[in-house]
C-alpha cells in the first residue's frame, strides 16, 4: 500500500514537469482529427440513426412514458444525444488510450528511467506485443460496454459501471507498456499476477478522474446538445488523465520490479551461516580445513 502511494506522489510531481505537458499533444491532435471530423461531417445522419433504433427499444418507451408522467415531455429530445454520448465515450477512451499508448507511453518511460538507474532492461516486450495487448484488451472492454450498456442510462449504474470498466482497460495495457522495456516477459508476468489488485486499483482510480467530464455531459440537457463541441474540448483533459496513468503505473511497476530483483537476487545469495558467510562457502572447504576448524 506504501508503493501505491508513494508511486502517486512521484506521478504528481512528474505530471507537472513541461515534457509531460507536451506528450499530450500528439495524442490530443490525433483524437481531435478522429472524433471531431466523424461528429463535424456525420453529427446529423448519426442522431437520425440513435433516434430511428431507439424508437424499438422497450426501454426507451418505457423513459418517455416516465417522463410523460413526470410532465417532462420536453427531455424527450435528450434521449437520443444521450445514447450516442454514452455509445461515443468508451469509443474515444479506448482510442484515447491506444494513441497514449503509442505515442507517448514510450517518451514517459525514457523519462522515468533516470530515477531507477540500477535497473537493467530486459526489453520483454514490444511494439507489436504493445498493440496487440490493447487491441484484445479494447475488444473485451468494448464487448463489456455492449452488454451493460442499458445499464449506463440507469442510476446509479452509469456513475459506477464505466470506472471499473475503464480501470481494468487501463490496468491491462498500461502494465504492459510500464514494464515492455525492462522486465523480461515472465517478470513482467509475475508482477502483474502479484501486484494484481494495486494495478486493478490505480486503473479505477483513473477511471474516477475520466469520469469527470462524462458526468459533466450527462448532469445537463444543455451541454449534451452541445457534445460535439464539448467533446474536442474535453479531450485534452482525456490526455492529460491518461499521460498520469502512464507516469503512475510506470513508477509503480519500476519500483515493484527493482524489489523483486533484489528480492531474486537474494535468494540467489543463499543464506547466511552465522560466520556472516555462506552455507555454500562451508561446503566447499576442504577436507583437511574443516578439520582445522574442528580441532580449534
Amino acid at each position: 500500500m506504501n508503493d501505491l502511494f508513494r508511486s502517486f506522489a512521484r506521478a504528481m510531481v512528474s505530471q507537472l514537469h513541461p515534457r509531460m505537458l507536451l506528450l499530450t499533444v500528439l495524442p490530443f491532435l490525433l483524437a481531435t482529427a478522429l472524433w471531431g471530423g466523424l461528429l463535424w461531417w456525420g453529427w446529423d445522419p448519426i442522431m437520425q440513426a440513435a433516434r430511428t433504433l431507439l424508437e424499438g427499444w422497450a426501454l426507451t418507451r418505457w423513459i418517455y412514458a416516465a417522463l410523460d408522467w413526470m410532465t417532462l415531455q420536453s427531455l424527450r429530445a435528450v434521449v437520443a444525444p444521450l445514447f450516442v454520448a454514452a455509445l461515443m465515450i468508451p469509443l474515444v477512451i479506448a482510442s484515447m488510450l491506444l494513441f497514449i499508448s503509442l505515442c507517448s507511453v514510450p517518451a514517459v518511460m525514457r523519462y522515468l528511467e533516470r530515477g531507477y538507474p540500477g535497473l537493467a532492461k530486459a526489453r520483454g516486450g514490444s511494439v507489436v506485443g504493445s498493440v496487440l495487448q490493447s487491441l484484445g484488451s479494447t475488444l473485451v472492454f468494448l464487448l463489456l460496454v455492449l452488454v451493460t450498456l442499458p445499464l449506463w442510462l440507469v442510476p446509479p449504474f452509469f456513475a459506477l459501471i464505466p470506472p471499473l470498466l475503464w480501470g481494468w482497460l487501463t490496468y491491462r495495457v498500461m502494465s504492459y507498456d510500464a514494464l515492455a522495456e525492462h522486465a523480461t516477459a515472465e517478470e513482467r508476468k509475475t508482477l502483474m499476477r502479484r501486484h494484481r489488485t494495486p494495478l486493478l486499483a490505480i486503473g479505477v482510480a483513473v477511471g474516477l478522474l475520466g469520469s469527470a467530464p462524462t458526468l459533466l455531459w450527462v448532469s445537463s440537457a444543455a451541454i449534451i446538445f452541445l457534445f460535439p463541441f464539448v467533446l474536442v474540448g474535453t479531450l485534452w483533459l482525456y490526455v492529460l488523465i491518461f499521460i498520469f496513468s502512464a507516469l503512475w503505473f510506470g513508477h509503480f511497476c519500476l519500483l515493484a520490479l527493482e524489489k523483486l530483483r533484489a528480492e531474486r537476487a537474494a535468494a540467489a545469495a543463499g543464506p547466511a551461516s552465522p560466520s556472516g558467510g555462506t552455507l555454500s562457502g562451508v561446503i566447499d572447504l576442504a577436507p583437511e580445513d574443516v578439520r582445522r576448524i574442528e580441532q580449534s
